[in-house]
């Protein structure tokens, strides 16, 4: 609020009037936000988080707002932007921190969601078989590729009782295409003493359907592994945060 000068000849009393007046103005306005914030977090305690609505689990990551939007407005505004709450934890820090009314504090409370996320499946799949998981594995792939704008190749290196060896992204490409090599890929199979793979690659458009390109990639990989005993379980192809198994659709 703008202060404004007293017209002249206004008494010190007319003054002091005056401060009074702003201060419960300036009071109820932060008793409202307080209400709104206090609501959804005492409901998600109650009832549990499922009672909650996606912009209001959201608003609780962005409170208190940023002084000129309430927490609930930006949880909207974002969910608009980034058509849901999986667009929303799709995207990276540099293109969060473009977004108005998100400080730092907010992107990287943002970013660190889909990582805590990521790190959990995967401390989950450490323990135990990864085929037996293919749910878990999925979506522990999709968690690491959903906020890449290129495309990105790799894979999954598994031992014969397919445990998990090692994930590598392999190959880097633009916004439609990577180039990939099967005999690369080869190497870093013999590398890990891997005796399958679980291949994977992202599309950044957001459509997670298999090309013919990734059909024909596939074969030429299952081809050169099968030479060194080395089985493709699945190609995952994902589309931000969804994601399509060649293998459940019966394209190995």
């Amino acid at each position: 609020m703008r202060a404004t000068q007293n017209p002249r000849g206004s008494s010190p009393s007319h003054r002091n009037v005056g401060k009074r007046q702003e201060e419960p103005s300036t009071a109820g306005v932060g008793e409202g936000l307080a209400l709104q914030m206090k609501e959804p977090c005492e409901r998600l305690l109650r009832t549990g988080p499922d009672s909650l609505r996606d912009v209001e689990l959201l608003s609780l990551l962005l409170r208190p707002g940023n002084g000129r939007r309430s927490a609930a407005t930006l949880a909207k505004d974002l969910l608009k932007r980034f058509g849901g709450i999986a667009g929303v934890l799709s995207q990276d820090a540099r293109t969060l921190g473009g977004v108005t009314g998100l400080g730092a504090a907010k992107v990287a409370a943002l970013v660190s969601i889909r990582e805590l996320l990521k790190r959990a499946e995967r401390a989950s799949l450490d323990k135990e078989k990864v085929w037996s998981s293919s749910t878990k594995v999925r979506r522990h792939i999709t968690l690491h590729l959903a906020h890449y704008e290129q495309e990105v190749f790799g894979a999954l290196f598994l031992s014969a009782r397919h445990h998990m060896l090692a994930m590598e992204d392999m190959f880097f490409g633009s916004v439609d295409r990577a180039a990939v090599y099967p005999r690369e890929v080869m190497k870093r199979c013999l590398h890990h003493n891997a005796a399958a793979v679980i291949l994977y690659h992202n599309h950044p458009s957001g459509v997670p359907e298999p090309s013919q390109m990734d059909r024909d990639i596939t074969a030429r990989l299952v081809t050169v592994l099968t030479e060194i005993d080395v089985e493709v379980i699945d190609h995952v192809v994902v589309g931000r945060m969804r994601n399509v198994s060649m293998a459940d659709k019966g394209m190995l």
